[in-house]
């Protein structure tokens, strides 16, 4: 399954690809990712782990707290949380979450669903356009989250 297809469906939700741990960290309470640039964009994501798994990180204790007892599924969309908001913290002071780094840009995150079982994908980098049928797949697991009612 591609990221992109000619079935697009209305510009309500987009993807976005994180390494593991970095994903799982999200389902686990992670209410920020660290990006290079700003994202205009706001609202539902599909949250897709990548293929890739980074090592280094599994030695941060937060990152080893949050993950503990859960699996790193690679490849597929394991959850979705609204983008609300994106922002950079001043170069000193006060972060604004513990897993803000500074320098980045800080893509705020809420409302995070897990998706009972992972829905095989491609991911992209940057945001990217779900194709209708992924986000059918998606939806299914999700019955009872109205704010996507519609959107396929």
């Amino acid at each position: 399954m591609t990221a992109e297809s000619s079935n697009t469906p209305p510009d309500v939700v987009r993807g976005i690809t994180l390494r593991q741990p970095w994903a799982t960290c999200v389902l686990a309470g992670k209410d920020v990712e660290n990006r290079p640039a700003p994202w205009n964009w706001r609202g539902w994501l599909l949250l897709h782990a990548g293929k890739t798994i980074e090592r280094a990180p599994l030695r941060i204790p937060l990152v080893a707290r949050a993950i503990r007892g859960r699996t790193l599924e690679t490849g597929a969309v394991i959850g979705v949380a609204r983008l609300t908001d994106c922002h950079r913290c001043p170069d000193s002071g006060r972060l604004c979450s513990p897993w803000a780094q500074r320098g980045a840009y800080h893509l705020v995150l809420a409302d995070v669903h897990a998706l009972p079982l992972p829905v095989p994908a491609t991911g992209a980098l940057g945001p990217w356009r779900p194709s209708a049928e992924l986000l059918k797949q998606v939806l299914l697991q999700l019955p009872d989250l109205p704010a996507l009612k519609g959107t396929t």
